[in-house]
């Protein structure tokens, strides 16, 4: 309580101290008999206006109205003055704002630049790819059995008929020798009835039938070779084996996929290229193959064949590539980024692509353009002026120019989305967009 006291009355002792202090400048200055001139000057004025207004006619048909009459009148004649003075005032107002900010300009706008320069250009078509192997097969075998051995490991590379896996043949090797012996019985006896033909000792019928039945047992031993041969898995190309997953002991059934064996070199890369490029390509022709398993490297090939049809769903032309894979890097599956270079290097203006304005009436860029005047900080003042450009191919973050901007010129890369013509532009070039030939996405 003691503290609200005494802000009161030092509210109130500075509330008096300025009214006294108001009331001494007040006679200081004689502002009371500036303000009594000031009003008998006023009422002079209404004084005189109101003797003019009645000498008029319009006063004088004023004052032959009834009295009920004529308060209609003056009020309706108050009221569409001050719709005139409230009109006036808001066009008023609104022309002092247009004109305040015509006086202020177009507002500064901060842009990143470069100057545009002449690179080299290599023409190419580029695609994407998957790895394929020049040969390549899951193995199984036509008949069951129980695993007896396994002579290979995982990741072995394997010659032409190596054995792979080995089934358990005991039995039908047993059966084999059996139908050899008599296949070697049938074939003496087949011999001896020859000679006794020869001397008319027997008749020929019985030399036939003893040839028939030789010819049938040496086939039975054939067939029953080639089940002996089915129990042994033999690689049927050279390549490289995958994992193997297969035991001594286990069963396997008919048509079980047992293993891989790719061929790793050579390999294939199959890719596609749209219908309009079907010009440009020829059996022959050199590619350049890149993997994101291998950055740093690139490998070179040729293209082998190209599909005699365009696939009518997405209107592309299949095309592969064999490439030489000595030290076995590529694998089967691996996707591929493929280049195909076309003619020799052309020089081009380029621009990161983030420059170029696209729309639907044309390709807009902003050009830094001088205006002759000197910035705050004594730097030559730039201003935006948009130009239309006829844009070329592209490759990474570039785009080529081949029209609208000529070699030299200053180009907003950045910040043209708040660019009109004539902004005033403020250049900041910390921070400058992508603009890399090949980029590389970022771990």
């Amino acid at each position: 309580m003691k503290l609200l006291k005494k802000i009161k009355a030092k509210i109130i002792s500075a509330t008096l101290a300025l009214w006294a202090w108001s009331v001494a400048k007040a006679d200081e200055w004689k502002i009371r008999e500036k303000l009594i001139a000031a009003w008998e000057k006023a009422k002079a004025f209404w004084a005189s206006l109101q003797a003019r207004f009645m000498r008029t006619k319009a006063y004088a048909k004023l004052q032959e109205m009834s009295p009920l009459q004529r308060r209609m009148t003056v009020m309706l004649c108050g009221v569409f003055l001050l719709l005139g003075l409230i009109f006036g005032f808001n066009q008023l107002k609104t022309f002092m704002i247009k004109h305040f900010i015509a006086g202020m300009g177009l507002p500064p706008a901060t842009v990143s630049t470069m100057v545009v320069e002449t690179t080299a250009w290599q023409p190419k078509l580029s695609s994407v790819g998957n790895v394929r192997a020049f040969r390549g097969v899951e193995l199984s075998t036509e008949i069951g059995g129980l695993v007896q051995t396994v002579p290979i490991k995982s990741g072995m590379d394997v010659k032409e008929g190596e054995l792979l896996i080995k089934l358990n043949d005991a039995s039908d090797v047993a059966q084999l020798n059996s139908l050899k012996a008599q296949a070697d019985l049938a074939k003496v006896i087949n011999e001896r009835d020859k000679q006794q033909l020869a001397i008319q000792a027997i008749s020929k019928n019985v030399f036939d039938t003893s040839k028939a039945d030789a010819k049938s047992k040496q086939a039975q031993v054939e067939q029953q070779t080639a089940l002996v041969a089915k129990k042994n898995l033999r690689a049927p190309f050279s390549g490289r084996v995958g994992i193997v997953m297969i035991n001594p002991g286990q069963f396997v059934n008919p048509g079980d996929k047992l293993l891989t064996l790719q061929t790793l070199d050579p390999i294939f890369v199959d890719f596609n290229l749209p219908q309009g490029n079907a010009a440009q390509i020829q059996v022959g022709q050199e590619i350049v193959v890149t993997t994101d398993a291998f950055k740093d490297a690139s490998f070179v090939g040729k293209i082998t064949a190209v599909s005699p049809k365009v696939d009518t769903n997405t209107r592309n032309i299949q095309i592969e590539a064999q490439l030489a894979n000595p030290d076995k890097k590529i694998l089967p599956g691996m996707f591929a980024n493929v280049n195909i270079n076309l003619g020799d290097e052309v020089k081009l203006l380029t621009l990161p692509q983030t420059a170029v304005t696209y729309n639907p009436y044309g390709s807009t860029v902003f050009i830094a353009k001088p205006t002759g005047k000197k910035d705050k900080q004594g730097n030559p003042a730039l201003e935006a002026q948009q130009v239309f450009v006829t844009t070329g191919p592209t490759r990474g973050d570039q785009v080529a120019i081949l029209k609208g901007v000529e070699e030299g010129a200053t180009v907003v890369t950045s910040g043209q989305l708040k660019l009109k013509n004539g902004t005033p532009l403020i250049v900041n070039n910390k921070v400058q967009p992508a603009n890399s030939p090949n980029p590389q996405p970022q771990e």
